[in-house]
């Protein structure tokens, strides 16, 4: 049976926790420990009291996430919270999380794993953020309405489509998440097709302006990839059970 310590310093040590920085109330890593042990992983994408309570019925005692417990930022330990870490404490609950380091893993990241499943190769930093890449990009002759067809195949749902760009794509950016907000940037970069989680209603304005294609497959689905990833990975490493929670958003 392996000590939670040993399965956490892999993982801080596997995504780089303390080179890569991130949002403050991101606060990756270990978010709350247990008494030690560790029977069974469990993945998901965002931490909530609903989420701790699947992991419990289903007899994880090591839950990690994408988004975790902090996100409001500082807040008094009363309503939801207080239940969310009473659940933890009385079912011996570990929680695990790692945000941008987990989108930016050159192998079992939410951006690489996501290319790799719309079947694009050979792929490009994307996007400088204080030194690091938000995420990745390709050189892709595809249709636009192939890439749609491959993009609902690969999230298992619909994704939105702002066609503003050429029906026929040349070079596809990817951030997964909620990077929206990046178009401009993203059509400075020299992308003419541009793939995220979600956007605010001005990106797809500005689509048009800047005339690019703008693909929203959905927050939530996107950011499936990399939990799941992790949690295999160390299901393998230290010969544990992992399952995945899934708890859509709808975003």
């Amino acid at each position: 049976m392996p000590e939670l310590s040993a399965i956490v310093g892999f993982a801080d040590e596997m995504l780089r926790l303390s080179e890569i920085e991130d949002y403050p109330n991101a606060l990756n890593g270990l978010q709350i420990q247990n008494s030690g042990a560790v029977t069974k992983i469990g993945a998901t994408v965002d931490a909530s009291r609903r989420t701790m309570q699947m992991a419990v019925k289903q007899g994880i005692d090591l839950l990690v996430v994408h988004h975790g417990l902090f996100w409001p930022g500082l807040q008094p330990v009363t309503g939801p919270l207080h239940q969310a870490l009473k659940l933890a404490f009385d079912h011996d609950l570990a929680l695990y999380s790692a945000h941008l380091p987990l989108d930016f893993h050159p192998r079992i990241g939410n951006n690489i794993l996501f290319a790799t499943a719309l079947g694009l190769n050979n792929t490009k930093p994307f996007l400088e953020r204080e030194g690091t890449f938000l995420g990745l990009q390709a050189e892709a002759n595809l249709r636009r309405d192939d890439l749609l067809a491959r993009l609902e195949k690969s999230l298992g749902g619909r994704v939105h489509c702002i066609g503003a760009g050429p029906t026929e794509t040349q070079r596809i950016g990817i951030v997964t998440g909620g990077a929206g907000g990046e178009i401009y940037r993203a059509a400075r970069a020299g992308v003419d097709t541009y793939i995220t989680g979600e956007a605010p209603h001005w990106a797809a304005v500005a689509a048009g302006e800047v005339g690019i294609n703008l693909f929203l497959g959905g927050h939530y689905a996107t950011e499936t990839f990399g939990v799941k990833a992790l949690a295999a990975e160390l299901s393998q490493r230290f010969e544990v059970p992992w399952e995945f929670l899934d708890h859509p958003t709808g975003l």
